[in-house]
């Protein structure tokens, strides 16, 4: 009788492993265990760390409007900006430090020279230093030749600055001329954030190469949502968490990415930080979130045969 039982038990055994066999070849057929980045994460979070403060024109946006007449020192705008250098990025780089996290940072060439030890202390804490022209100015109206030169001469001001060449770009407010992925190839850069068509990086071919787009958010953006529709933080923090919550869940069957955008002189400030952090917490509660770096987003999905390709603007780039 025990004999039976042992017998009986082991052609259960054998039969309940059978099963989960077949159930893992059915999963991996309906993709429900397969992970869409080469990470083998579920969702990448990629935060942008604008930093401006000292590249601004004369008469450039602040909460003091209208600007005053042309020639007329704006005192109280000159400080809302300042306080990106003296207190915002520093808030925020703690926060970072905390949670071991790295993030993209688009320097301005000329708010590096102005404040050559925040450039620097960025780029020390091990965070991407990223392109973002030399100076608030307009890409899209300059020729090939001069739209090189600018992009060239903020590239090269903040590498002599902090000693990190950058490899991607944002131009101002997004604005890029046709000539812009060609110049950026011919100065080195491999992707570009200019973008909101996707929610995951994608491939354009340049000159027939592959160069990458980290898409670019205005959904989540404080110089968007907090300055530009007078959200509270409370207001941003709800955001940020209904868009995680909804990629996170689409993570599971497709590559899917998040991207948060602060800006120094905004996102610094202490309840926006503390939003951050909010945020932050709320997604450790989650298996499978990944921060990235926009060059490692980049690197790693660049000839990834996986990562889709976009020729909408072809026409642009040959």
């Amino acid at each position: 009788m025990k004999k039976q039982i042992s017998i009986l038990a082991i052609a259960l055994c054998l039969m309940v492993a059978s099963c989960n066999k077949v159930n893992h070849k059915e999963a991996k057929k309906t993709g429900a265990d397969k992970t869409h980045w080469p990470n083998g994460a579920q969702l990448v979070i990629s935060i942008s760390m604008q930093f401006e403060t000292g590249g601004q024109p004369e008469g450039a946006e602040s909460p003091f409007t209208p600007a005053l007449p042309k020639g007329n020192p704006d005192l109280p705008a000159e400080s809302w900006y300042r306080y990106g250098a003296k207190e915002g990025i520093y808030r925020m780089l703690a926060l970072w430090k905390k949670y071991d996290i790295k993030v993209t940072s688009h320097v301005v060439g000329a708010a590096a020279i102005k404040y050559t030890e925040v450039a620097k202390a960025i780029a020390a804490e091990g965070h991407e230093i990223a392109g973002h022209g030399f100076a608030w100015g307009n890409q899209w109206d300059k020729t090939y030749q001069q739209e090189l030169e600018f992009v060239r001469k903020g590239t090269d001001t903040v590498a002599a600055i902090t000693g990190q060449r950058a490899v991607g770009y944002n131009c101002n407010w997004l604005r890029r001329s046709p000539n812009t992925l060609k110049v950026l190839q011919d100065l080195g850069y491999i992707y570009h954030i200019d973008d909101l068509s996707h929610d995951e990086p994608f491939i354009i071919k340049v000159r027939g190469k592959n160069f990458v787009t980290i898409p670019y958010t205005i959904r989540n953006n404080d110089i968007v949502n907090i300055e530009g529709k007078h959200w509270s933080p409370d207001q941003f923090l709800a955001q940020l968490k209904m868009e995680f919550d909804q990629l996170y869940t689409e993570g599971a069957t497709k590559r899917r990415m998040m991207s948060i955008s602060f800006h120094d002189r905004i996102g610094g400030q202490p309840a926006m930080v503390h939003a951050a952090e909010a945020f932050i917490k709320y997604a450790k509660q989650k298996s499978g979130v990944v921060y990235m770096r926009k060059d490692e987003i980049a690197k790693m999905v660049q000839n990834d045969p996986e990562t889709p390709i976009d020729n909408s603007e072809a026409k642009y780039n040959n």
